[in-house]
This record gives C-alpha cells, structure tokens and sequence, in this order.
C-alpha cells in the first residue's frame, strides 16, 4: 500500500515548539484521512530546528464507494420540513427521493444518497491547505506582502504518495504560494544544496547524508552520550539536565558536542548558581568532580557545525560569554552576602501577594504565627519554626533571585548558612515550598514541616477567603497542588494533624473578613478529601472507600483516614465483609423505602420483648456485642479490630434475611423489626458509611 511522506522546511523553529508541532501536524493529517475513509497502518512525526517530516504507511490507493440511505419526513408533511430534508441529503427536488412504505407510519421519503471513491492523492491535496493555514502554532508571523502565517517564514513543501514498488507520485497542491514538490535541502552550513526525495526511507537517508539528524531522540541521545564521553575522558561526570537536553537537540541538525572552561575562582559561587547561569546565557551542560560531588570549572557546549579549527573559536566565544555572566553572579552573591536575611525584612512589605491578601511582609508574619502553632503538633523547636517562617521570604529581595527566580528558598538557605543560622532554620527555608510536584521530596525535618504545612494552608485559607478557588482545569495559584502538598507532608512523615482546627486557625489569621468560618473550613477540607482521593486513587486505593470513611463526623485526620481506608479495602474484598455489605445494602434499601413511606428516619433501639423468633434474638445479641467491641477499636485507632468486630455480624445478619419477615403484617412488630435493621446500619457507621461503598 502507498505512503505518504511530508515535509514542510523553514527558517528555523523555536525548540520549545518543535516537539509539540511535529504531533499536531501527525494528528492533524491522519484524522483528515480517517475522516476521508482512508484508514492508515502506521504514523510517525519528526522535528528539526528547519523542518517538520511526516511519514504515513499503508494508506489505501483511494477511498471506496459509499451508498445511504437517508429517512425523511413522511409523505405529505410541511413544505418547511421537506425542504430541510432536500438540503440535507443534497437532492434539488422531491422527485429525486424514493417513497418507502411502513405498515404503522405509513408512507414516507428515502434519499439514496450515492458517493463515488475518490483517489488517496486527491483527497490529500485538497485537504492539506486547509491544515497548514490553520496550524496551531503558539505564535506566527507573516513575512514579505503574504497574509498567511507560519511560525517562521516557509521555504518550500515536500509531499509524495505512493507504494514502494514503484516512483512515488507528488501531492500537488499550493500553499502561500509554494508549490510542493519532492525538492529539499541539507544542513544550513555543511550542505545547503537541494536535492530530490521519493519516499520516506530514501529521505532519512539522504538527509543523513547532507548533515541532518532528523530523529529528534536520536540527536539526543548523541549528545548524551558524546558529553559522557568527554566528561569520563576528563576525569568527571555530566550533570544531566533532561530540559536542557530537549532544548538543546532543538538547536541543532548535525549535532558536534565539545568542551569548554571558566575560571575556578567562580567556584566559590553555590554550584546551582554557576550551572543556572551556564544553562540560561549559553545553552551549556555542567560537570561535576565525582570525588567531591561539587561542580569542575569545565562545561560541555553543543556546536551545530563541524569547524575547520575543531571547535576552539566556537568554544572561545561561548566561555567569553560565560566568563562575563559568571562575573554578574559573583557580584549578586557578594552583595547579597553583605546585608544579612533579616534587614530584607522591610522590603517585603512593598513586594503584594495579592490585591485582597496584602503584602509578602504581611503574609510572612501569617507564617511566623501559624508556624509557631504547628511546630509542637509536628514536634519541631517553636523559636526555630518562628524563625524560619521569618526568614522564608527574604530571599526575594535578594539580587540572586531577582537574576534568577528559580533558586527562591535555596538561595535563601545559602545565606542563612552563611550568616551563622540553625541548621534547621536553613534547611526550612529552602524546603518549605516542597512538594512542588508528585516527583518533588518532602521535608522531614520538623522545623521544615512547620513551615511548609503553614505555606501552603495559609495559601489555600487565603484564597478560600477571598473565593479564588480553582474552577474546572483553571488553577491560576496553584492550590491543588499545595492542598496535595499538605496531604503528602502529613502521610509520609505519620503526623497525627486535626486538619480542620488549622484550617480554621489559618483562616482567622487572614487579613480578610470571614462570613463563614465554618462554612469555609468545611468547604476546604472536602477540598483536601477530594486531592486525598487523587492522591491515594494513584496508590491504588478506591475512591468510594475514601467517601464512606469521610462521610463520618470529624474525619479530618488524615493519617487515621487513610488507616481507616487500608482496613475498609481489606475487609470488603473478605468473603466476611462482601456480605455483610450485601446484608447492610439489603437492610439499608428496606429502612429508604419504609423512611420514605413514614417520610421520617426510623430511629430507636428495638424492644427484647418484641423478639418472636430466635433469628432476631441472636441478630440483636451480634449488634451488641459488635458494636461495643468495634467502638473500642476504633478508640484505640485499631481499625482492623473494628472490621474484625463487624465481622462477626455476618452469619446472623444471613440468618435474619433467611428466617424473619420484616414487613410483618402486626405494625408493632414490623416497627421492631425496622428498628434492629437500623442497629445495623449505626453498628457499622462507627467505621465508615457502608452506603458509599460500591457493590
């Protein structure tokens, strides 16, 4: 079957785009054959800074012939409703349908509507205008007199069909004013030639050929590799930047990886600095000395050409301009170094959180109290917490950050060690935005804790206050991240945290007023149920679990939550407990519809001396003693006794169902009957809410 080969050639694209650009073109092209009727066998996308490629395989020859039949109205209906009928089956006249019978509806119109195959190339170049004039580049621009817009001014369209076995066939269609073709071009500067291409096999190779890579991930891992190379022949070893990495194999088609240097003295900069610095200005890999782990004064650069000279010129001028960069960073970590963290402090009173939640400086003395709160619920030093919390923002006034507002929090910690500061005030201010991400650490030490906790539910109290929660996919300030922050720094460290009295507490805090603080604090923490339900659903625990175990008044403890899911699981997926559940829904179903009837709960303990038969009298005896023995469990946070307690209902909760006619015709006994059956229901509610449980 024939393929398709693509290639649109330009000035160069941004290497941020590339990636994303080469599968829209992948997505956008093969959904307008599918559309087509021209099912396709296999699709493959690739990028260069100067081109897109794309190769099709195993699209048929042409599109096969379809018949339809299309019903209308019934005979003699509305001229308005036959008209609508012709124009939507295409037909310019009533005659031109077909009249069929029903024996119930009667007679009524068909329009056979006929659509004869049409040719694979055909389809494709009337269909291919339309993509590239409406490709969704982030940002375009126009260029000489055209209207159209490309990311880059468009040099010329490659676009060939047909099977391996024979010369393909171009794709002719017209684009601002390029024609395609089956011409292209090689590298920039080691064979800017044009030559022909066939099919897609040919293509790569000859593109190899004239200096061009045009696997994407293939540049990378030659760059990967090469750097390694050079780094091991050094003595040292790359620091791998995967970002960079990405970017890097953007920027280049013929990728030529060498070595460089800067000057020790600038080793005296924190190596974050030095390797932030290398990689913004100059696109350039760090290594690092395996003996010490601390950054060598070498760098490994990507070059895009192969020079005469071997590099030197290329390498000369990139460490000129890293020697004058590493210069700037010297000069903020000197002056920065001068003025210790503290006397930053005023600034951030200039520096706005938010319109309607003041300033940094007054959100950091938020942190100082609530920080101080939390610290002996997570066991940290109080004077050290306040302290940390003090200093958390200082760095952001800092000329370090303001360069580069990646290091906030690490530079900060770099000072506060410099300037003589507990080992754990440091440490907290670097790690109290942690977790930034699902892959991110948290902290673990309790000073770092504290302030962490208190960042982030000052940061969702706050915008609860002002009603700036996240909507849908729109998540501006970051909260549900912060609200999983919280989740995962109170699980992985076993803190026992009441996480509604701190949001409340947070909450009071607020500069805002608060209508509602109840309100806000019970919104709030369904906000934390939801997140804790991503958070343990990836885990691999079921959400319905999570709503009956929060259903319960006061679950805001999480640790204890998450406890009380893990014994759930375990005893539903028991043969015990999948009967029980079954018994409880078919006790729960009978108590809905007879509340219904009555439109009241049925409430009160049943009375001994309406038991007629031995099924009641043995369920009745169970749900006593299950339910003192789970309550005592559940006191002494031992979830699996509590399951285990509940277990023991199960046998004469069978019993009961098989022996005992609730709906009794006497009112008196039937009532009694309806009353054990909501022991039932509140025996098991002292662990979870079986009616969330699903099955």
């Amino acid at each position: 079957m024939p393929d398709l080969l693509l290639e649109l050639f330009s000035e160069e694209i941004p290497a941020r785009m590339q990636r994303k650009a080469a599968e829209n073109l992948k997505s956008l092209v093969t959904n307008a054959l599918v559309e087509a009727g021209l099912p396709y066998e296999g699709a493959k996308a690739h990028a260069t800074p100067r081109r897109l490629a794309l190769h099709v395989a195993g699209i048929p020859v042409g599109s096969a012939s379809t018949r339809e039949e299309r019903k209308g109205p019934r005979v003699g209906a509305p001229d308005r409703a036959v008209e609508g009928f012709l124009r939507g089956a295409g037909l310019t006249s009533i005659e031109d349908a077909t009249i069929q019978s029903d024996p119930k509806k009667g007679d009524f119109y068909v329009a056979v509507i006929e659509k004869p195959g049409r040719s694979a190339i055909d389809i494709i170049a009337e269909f291919m205008p339309g993509i590239l004039r409406n490709f969704p580049w982030p940002k375009s621009m126009r260029w000489g007199t055209s209207s159209t817009r490309w990311v880059r001014p468009l040099h010329s369209i490659v676009a060939t069909f047909g099977p391996e076995t024979e010369e393909p066939d171009v794709v002719a269609f017209e684009f601002d004013g390029i024609q395609s073709g089956k011409t292209t071009r090689g590298h920039r500067f080691l064979a800017n030639n044009t030559f022909d291409v066939r099919r897609f096999d040919d293509y790569a190779v000859e593109l190899e050929k004239h200096k061009v890579v045009l696997d994407a991930d293939r540049r990378k891992n030659m760059i990967l590799n090469d750097a390694k190379d050079r780094a091991l022949a050094l003595g040292l070893e790359l620091v791998e930047d995967p970002g960079l990495l990405e970017e890097v194999a953007g920027l280049v088609e013929w990728p030529v990886v060498l070595t460089g240097s800067f000057d020790e003295d600038f080793l005296e900069i924190p190596d974050e600095c030095i390797q932030l610095t290398i990689r913004v200005n100059q696109k350039c890999f760090v290594l690092k000395d395996p003996k010490t782990g601390r950054l060598a004064n070498k760098l490994v650069l990507v070059s895009n050409i192969v020079a005469d000279d071997g590099g030197k010129m290329i390498v000369a001028g990139n460490e000129k301009v890293i020697r004058a960069r590493l210069s700037d960073a010297r000069f903020f970590w000197d002056a920065d170094l001068k003025s210790k963290l503290s006397d930053n402090l005023p600034k951030l009173d200039v520096v706005k959180f938010h319109e309607k939640l003041g300033s940094v400086g007054e959100r950091v003395k938020r942190l100082v109290s609530l920080s101080g709160e939390l610290a002996p619920i997570v066991g940290a030093d109080e004077a050290n917490a306040k302290r940390a919390a003090e200093l958390a923002k200082a760095d952001l006034v800092s000329n370090m950050v303001f360069e580069f507002p990646e290091l906030q929090g690490l530079m900060g910690r770099y000072y506060a060690s410099a300037q003589g500061e507990d080992t754990s005030v440091a440490t907290a201010i670097e790690e109290h935005y942690k977790p930034q991400g699902p892959s991110d650490s948290v902290p673990t030490d309790p000073v770092a804790i504290s302030v962490a906790l208190a960042e982030k539910l000052d940061l969702l109290s706050g915008f609860w206050a002002i009603d700036e929660k996240p909507t849908g996919s729109k998540d501006p300030y970051a909260l549900r991240r912060a609200a999983l922050g919280v989740i995962r720094i109170i699980l992985e460290n076993n803190l026992r945290i009441r996480l509604g009295d701190a949001i409340r507490l947070s909450s009071k805090m607020q500069s805002v007023e608060i209508a509602n603080l109840d309100a806000l604090s019970a919104d709030l923490l369904s906000f934390f149920g939801d997140r804790l339900k991503v958070h343990l659903k990836d885990e691999g625990a079921r959400h319905d679990l999570i709503d009956a175990v929060f259903a319960l008044d006061g679950q805001d403890d999480l640790l204890m939550v998450v406890k009380r899911v893990e014994a759930l699981g375990a005893f539903i997926s028991s043969d015990d407990g999948a009967n029980l559940l079954a018994g409880y829904k078919r006790a729960v179903n009978i108590l809905k519809a007879e509340e219904k009837k009555g439109g009241s709960e049925i409430t009160g303990k049943p009375l001994a001396d309406h038991f007629k038969e031995q099924a009641e009298i043995d369920l009745a005896a169970a749900i006593d003693t299950a339910r003192a023995e789970a309550v005592e469990a559940v006191d002494n946070e031992n979830f699996e006794g509590a399951m285990e307690a509940l277990s023991k209902l199960r046998a004469p909760v069978d019993k009961f169902f098989e022996d005992i006619l609730v709906n009794a015709e006497d009112p008196t006994l039937r009532m009694n009957r309806l009353q054990l059956l909501a022991e039932i229901r509140d025996a098991t509610h002292v662990v979870a809410d079986f009616s969330k449980v699903a099955g």
